[in-house]
Order: C-alpha cells, then structure tokens, then sequence
C-alpha cells in the first residue's frame, strides 16, 4: 500500500531529519510512500492534501500541533496522528485527539519505526478505504461505496453510490491509492471491479446502471481482472 504522509515542524533541521526516517521506513518495509514536509500548521491546512499519517511537532509557532489536531478531527478527519515533542507534560493532552502515539525528540529512527509500523497496521485493519480532499474539506471514501473515477482536465470525479466527489488530482496518482480492486478502464476512467454487472466489448455497466466506456483492448484484461477479484 502506499501512504501519504505529512510532517508538520517549524523547526526546519527537525523536519527533514524527520521526513528523512519516514522515507527509510517505507523503503525498508516495502510499502510506498509519500512523505511532505510543512513549516507550519498553516501551510498545511493551505495545502489542503489528503495524508494517511501526520507527524505533528506539538510545539510551533501560531497554531499548535495539538491546536490542529483538534480541527482536523472536529472537520472528521481520521488520519493516524503521531505528536512529536520536547516536553513529556503534553502527553496526556494527546489522548482527546485519538493521537496514536508520542515521540521526543531527538527522534529515535528506530522507535519511529515501530510507530510506523502501527500506524500501517491500523490503516490496513480498517475496511479498505481512500482519504480526498473535496471542497476544503478532507472525506474518507470507503472503497466499497466507489462505483467508479472519471478524470477530467485538473481534476478527477469519485462516482459513489450517494454522492459525486469533484478531486484536484490526477486519475494516475489515485489510482495508485486505490486497491487492487479497481482497474483502469480506459484512460479517463478507473471502475471498481466489485461493482460490475456486466463487460461488453466497448463498455463496462456497473451497480445502479451507470456506463464506463471500456479502451480498445482491454476486453480480455479487464475480463481477467474481474475474475480475480470476484
């Protein structure tokens, strides 16, 4: 699986040092990873990115760690949360925000490790699922509510069942958070092979009728592919 990971300190030489484990993690144990860095909880909220895994230095400038925690949960977002700090007294103020663990700093790449580690275990115990920012507002999509994912020039549209949500990323770069479950029909659609009720030569027709044009020769991959994962 591959995991966005931000790490938010104004301490410039911490973050990187910091951002510099959180690569090493993901090389070492194999999974993928995305990892930015954020001189302030500011910049990050501006950002506006969808992330897995925080690393939140409790003690900035402006709006805390702690401060932006508390939002991002208040606004629903589920993110795994890992405090970074100097001072052990913050600790206990962790435990309202559902904060997985705390690190002090300097950082211990091997303890760094483990909590990564965790949080990658908690991730993948949860129904499969994918995190998007959708109108200044970060929503966690269940994958199986996702019918199918229309690309349009800047943007990408996640088809659910209920909703439509309009995405500034590219089909690509979702896709490659989407598990095995869903296939690239066609360059500008990605469908959920779990939602399909039929495979034509040109077309692909999903739960609740909706229709995905499907690329010229993709019929017997797709087909495959559909298969495997049903």
């Amino acid at each position: 699986m591959r995991y966005a990971i931000a790490v938010v300190d104004d301490a410039e030489r911490d973050r990187e040092s910091i951002r510099a484990l959180a690569r090493t993690w993901a090389s070492s144990s194999g999974h993928g990873a995305d990892v930015r860095g954020f001189p302030s909880a500011e910049s990050f909220l501006f950002d506006g990115g969808a992330y897995d895994i925080l690393l939140l230095d409790v003690e900035m400038e402006g709006v805390s760690g702690l401060d932006l925690a508390r939002q991002l949960r208040e606004a629903g977002n589920r993110a795994e949360i890992v405090f970074i700090t100097s001072h052990f007294e913050f600790i206990a103020e962790g435990y309202e925000v559902d904060a997985l663990h705390y690190l002090v700093k300097p950082v211990s790449p091997e303890k760094l490790s483990r909590v990564l580690d965790r949080a990658a275990e908690r991730l993948a115990a949860e129904p499969p699922s994918v995190v998007v920012s959708c109108d200044g507002e970060t929503v966690k999509l269940p994958e199986s509510d996702i019918l199918y994912v229309e690309s349009f020039a800047h943007t990408v549209e996640i088809h659910t069942k209920n909703a439509v949500y309009p995405v500034r990323e590219s089909i690509t770069a979702l896709g490659e958070r989407l598990s095995a479950d869903f296939y690239r029909a066609h360059r500008s659609y990605i469908v959920n092979l779990r939602a399909v009720e039929r495979i034509g030569r040109t077309s692909v027709t999903l739960a609740g009728g909706a229709e995905v044009p499907l690329a010229r020769g993709k019929y017997d991959s797709v087909n495959r592919a559909f298969i495997e994962r049903n």
